[in-house]
């Protein structure tokens, strides 16, 4: 081989100075702590607190959509009015988390859950709804439940007696 071609490959490769080990790519890390450093910063200037025992954070969205954290990391300072929600968001629709959000849901989110509901009972078909109803019929009370009472103390009276 040439001498003076070798050369050229040796600075075409060689990263660093001289004596640095020959690589033909440079590997770039990108690392996103800069950004989790600066917000650490300023929640302590804050001066955060945790809060502990919290299960889960569910945030409603106005498309019927929910923002779900399960086990999340919560930071507040009641000062500044800031709270900090750290953990794995997972968006699920609203029917998914229904049995177990009823009481977080506020008045819109009430409304959007009916108009579904409603929407699952038109694509269902009028037909199966109504016999369905006719199976949870409470039958009428023959006898109201104060006539009841008053011939059970009536018993006992005599009993008693």
């Amino acid at each position: 081989m040439n001498a003076e071609k070798l050369a050229k490959l040796q600075q075409q490769v060689r990263i660093g100075g001289k004596g640095t080990p020959r690589r033909k790519v440079k590997k770039v890390t990108k690392t996103n702590s800069g950004d989790d450093r600066k917000l650490q910063a300023a929640l302590q200037s804050l001066k955060v607190q945790p809060i502990p025992g919290i299960e889960e954070v569910n945030m409603f969205r106005d498309d019927g959509k929910v923002i779900h954290l399960s086990h999340p990391r919560i930071q507040a300072a009641a000062n500044a009015n800031t709270f900090a929600i750290h953990g794995r968001a997972v968006e699920k629709d609203l029917t998914e988390l229904v049995p177990g959000i009823l009481n977080q849901l506020g008045p819109d989110s009430l409304a959007s859950l009916r108009k579904l509901a409603e929407a699952y009972q038109a694509a269902q078909g009028g037909a199966g709804a109504e016999g369905e109803d006719e199976d949870d019929e409470i039958p009428d009370l023959v006898e109201g439940f104060e006539k009841t009472d008053i011939k059970e103390e009536a018993k006992e009276e005599v009993k008693a007696e």
